[in-house]
């Protein structure tokens, strides 16, 4: 039986980098490539939830043209409405929409079913409920 997928670790610094801990730039940085290369993962499932913990974070600095936290953070409601009138989509459905594209577009699948001899359809299955599970995460680190 394999582990529980979590990433409390990674939502963690979100939330540090967020709250003005300059010592965890670095790490967080550290940690979004590990995900994006997908080498220490237990799983399946823990590849393609590392991997769009990256293209979530990556989505995120583009539609608030920031890649500094404390400042997104720190953004009212008010300025949430105007970049997502500006994006004509609001957060977290950009985010699941682009991680599910990133998925798709980079063929994941095909890649995660041979490395961890799983059946494509297993994979796909749980897609959806990831990229909800990751932005619903991200969304939660920053608010």
């Amino acid at each position: 039986m394999s582990k529980p997928v979590e990433f409390s670790k990674f939502y963690r610094l979100l939330n540090d980098v967020k709250n003005g801990n300059d010592e965890k730039k670095e790490e967080l940085k550290d940690l979004l490539i590990e995900y994006e290369k997908s080498e220490n993962c237990d799983s399946g499932l823990h590849e393609l939830g590392q991997l769009f913990c990256y293209v979530g974070i990556m989505e995120l600095y583009k539609y608030a043209e920031t890649e500094d936290l404390q400042k997104i953070g720190q953004l009212s409601k008010e300025e949430w409405d105007a970049i997502a009138n500006k994006h004509e989509a609001y957060l977290p459905p950009r985010l699941a929409n682009k991680m599910i594209d990133y998925f798709k577009s980079n063929e994941i699948s095909k890649r995660i079913s041979k490395k961890w001899d799983m059946k494509p359809r297993q994979i796909n299955k749980e897609v959806m409920g990831m990229a909800r599970y990751i932005t619903e995460g991200i969304i939660d680190s920053i608010e």
